[in-house]
């Protein structure tokens, strides 16, 4: 994993005398057709003894351009800085989506880069990347304006997967219907959780089945339901275990949803331990079973099921 130098914006990028290749674009989820285009511009700075960057934003310009209605993030913004920095890049940038650079006109956009960053030598884009004010510029329109301060500019061809293109929205529309095993084969890894245990009521430990309880809150929900995850602990270590993800409607009906992860071996993690939790298969739905006997032997069910499914994975 690469050490990424990281840029506040901008108006705060100081970076050597070297040509620097950039990759442009919101980068949602950093799926394989996002890897696609990062991956041409690392090749490009390595050949030609320059640097390679990202561009990106905090938080979807969709917070600014429809806040009734915003796009929900399939990464939060730390998940989304440890997903690229699995890239040998050297370089990120996170510009604020505010009011002034969402005025930002197709023409003036690449000179702000270019003033920004003074030795830019090549834009890496996907295909259907759009950018200044109203979406106006296309590829083309960025090429024509890249040629006037001496910049290239490569597009990366949109990927498909089972016929259909891989977006963002396809992999929100995966995670939030439950079917996660779909969602890492577009994304090219297994969709994470990051966060420190919490001291829970242990009602887990009362019924047998003694659970990790994470604090994780995603703008974007997955499906609530019984997941098979891995769980990777500070030391790296990694343990295997059976995810819930939901309201709890049979013992408490939560106000907001809880990640609970029962390990199938021993552990000593407890409260205060960060962990990072890898969703892998879904097993169920969540729902309300008659009373405590009925969820422990549901419950003793999952843990069988999860069994299996790594039995199966380990088998490739």
């Amino acid at each position: 994993m690469s050490t990424l130098t990281q840029f506040d914006g901008l108006a705060g990028v100081k970076l050597p005398a070297q040509p620097v290749h950039l990759a442009i674009g919101m980068f949602d989820g950093v799926h394989l057709g996002h890897q696609s285009v990062i991956a041409a511009t690392i090749q490009a700075a390595r050949g030609s003894g320059g640097l390679a960057g990202v561009l990106t934003f905090r938080g979807h310009p969709s917070r600014l351009l429809r806040p009734a209605n915003p796009t929900r993030l399939i990464l939060n913004r730390e998940a989304k800085r440890h997903v690229l920095a699995r890239f040998e890049l050297d370089f990120l940038i996170e510009q604020e989506f505010t009011p002034e650079f969402a005025g930002v006109t197709a023409q003036e956009f690449v000179p702000l880069l270019h003033r920004s960053v003074p030795y830019l030598s090549a834009i890496y884009v996907g295909e259907n990347w759009r950018f200044g004010q109203g979406r106006v510029g296309d590829v083309a329109r960025l090429i024509q304006e890249a040629k006037k301060v001496g910049v290239e500019v490569f597009s990366a061809p949109r990927l498909n997967h089972d016929d259909l293109p891989i977006s963002s929205s396809r992999i929100r529309e995966l995670i939030e219907t439950g079917r996660i095993a779909e969602a890492n084969a577009l994304l090219g890894y297994s969709y994470f959780s990051e966060g420190t245990v919490q001291t829970g009521r242990k009602l887990g430990r009362q019924i047998g089945f003694p659970t990790l309880n994470l604090a994780w809150e995603p703008e974007l929900r997955p499906s609530y339901g019984v997941y098979a995850v891995s769980v990777v602990d500070e030391t790296g270590a990694t343990s295997l275990g059976v995810a819930n993800y939901g309201l709890h409607p049979t013992v408490e009906q939560a106000t907001q949803p809880l990640l609970e992860v029962h390990l199938l071996g021993d552990t000593q993690l407890g409260p205060g331990s960060k962990l990072t939790v890898h969703w892998l298969d879904f097993l169920r739905p969540e729902r309300k079973f008659a009373g405590v006997e009925e969820l422990t032997a549901q419950i003793t069910q999952d843990r069988q099921n999860a069994l299996i499914f790594f039995e199966k994975f380990a088998r490739g």
